[in-house]
């Protein structure tokens, strides 16, 4: 066992190391295929690193070759390892108009991150290209929706019905968990039963109206290419929800009202254009123009805050919204990326005026939500969660 264990680390040691390995050995026929994957992007040790430490990469700018390697990295590599790879080719490598050929995007491995290069290249893709890059996005799309769409929509729906109780519930909208600890006091040794004498329900929701209004304002700046992927597909779910009126905005230097594409996020996408500067408080400034029901309206600024309007007539604009009743959640991030760069002075600021701000992953964003829908303590639950709060 000890011997298998040493053999199966000089191999691991093999790859790393690349051509730079020396005589730790030959690799077997698929580690060869790795290896020369890895050397293609990376370099290979030896000769292939740079002056500057830097290992040099030998894909070359041929679709052909380029093509070949997609499919080596899919083979031999698990599906994480192959999207980390595909970025680092993109960004490495310069291969972004290579993309935006269909044999190479038939051939990756679709994830957030490419579906960010895509729609950051969106008008330089080529007619022949479109509808292979639609199909890639799409599906990424699905992938999400099918991950995180039906937590959504739970937690939206039972934040919406808890906040409307009624002691008057027709049968079928009885809450039987609270009924019976409500009714506890009540509880008949004899009969080993609980008396029912207070009923607690849930009021239907209107017809008519929604019961709360949502405004999601999404920096489209290059940073934040993720955080528009996931915005755009949660935003398609709530706004299938007619408990909630859902609004989309995204803004760069500009402010662009995407509430009418909702319906397909896919088209949203496709709509948005990645980078250039930022304007937040005039983004702020178009979400607040939106707001008709303060203390029912909850407003979430996605943005990692590197503000290149006017930051104190944001924060007034912030302090006025919270003041009115407004629930502001800041979002530095809706990505798992990790804990983005943000300007921390600019989160402490807008912490301080009653709008936290923290980082969130797509997987707890339907809780997050729930918990403003339900005018709780956003900043409380980020702790109690384990997020720090932009200080």
């Amino acid at each position: 066992m000890t011997q298998d264990i040493a053999v199966e680390r000089q191999r691991r040691w093999r790859l790393l190391l690349g051509g730079a390995a020396g005589d730790l050995g030959p690799l077997g026929e698929d580690d060869q295929r790795r290896d020369s994957a890895l050397t293609g992007l990376y370099g290979g040790g030896g000769d292939a690193v740079d002056a500057g430490g830097k290992r040099s990469a030998g894909l070359g700018g041929s679709s052909p070759v380029l093509h070949r390697w997609l499919g080596d990295v899919r083979t031999y590599f698990p599906s994480s390892v192959v999207q980390v790879m595909q970025k680092d080719a993109v960004e490495r490598l310069g291969l972004r108009q290579l993309l935006l050929e269909p044999e190479l995007l038939s051939s990756v491995e679709p994830d957030v991150s490419l579906v960010g290069t895509l729609v950051s290249l969106s008008r330089a893709i080529p007619e022949r290209t479109r509808e292979t890059a639609r199909a890639v996005v799409r599906k990424v799309v699905e992938d999400i929706e099918r991950k995180l769409a039906d937590r959504l929509l739970a937690a939206v729906h039972g934040a919406i019905d808890r906040s409307r109780r009624t002691s008057r519930p027709r049968l079928s909208d009885v809450d039987w968990n609270r009924t019976i600890r409500k009714n506890l006091r009540h509880y008949q040794p004899d009969q080993r039963t609980v008396i029912v004498q207070d009923l607690v329900g849930n009021s239907r929701r209107s017809r008519q109206a929604s019961l709360r209004d949502v405004v999601l304002l999404v920096d489209q700046s290059g940073s934040m290419a993720e955080s528009v992927v996931y915005s755009a597909v949660l935003g398609a779910s709530l706004a299938s929800l007619k408990a909630v009126d859902t609004k989309l905005v995204v803004f760069d230097t500009e402010v662009v009202d995407l509430t009418e594409q909702l319906k397909d996020p896919v088209d949203l996408l496709f709509s948005t254009q990645l980078g250039g500067g930022t304007d937040i408080n005039r983004a702020v400034a178009y979400g607040q123009s939106l707001v008709r029901r303060p203390t029912d309206t909850v407003m979430v600024l996605i943005s990692d805050l590197y503000e290149g309007g006017v930051a104190r007539e944001l924060q007034r604009r912030v302090r006025e919204l919270v003041q009115s009743g407004v629930t502001v959640v800041v979002l530095l991030a809706l990505s798992d990326s990790g804990t983005p760069a943000y300007d921390h002075e600019l989160a402490a600021k807008l912490s301080e005026l009653g709008a936290p701000a923290f980082a969130c992953t797509p997987d707890r964003f339907p809780d997050l939500l729930a918990t403003a829908l339900r005018r709780e303590d956003v900043a409380a639950w980020a702790e109690q969660s384990g997020i720090p709060v932009g200080r």
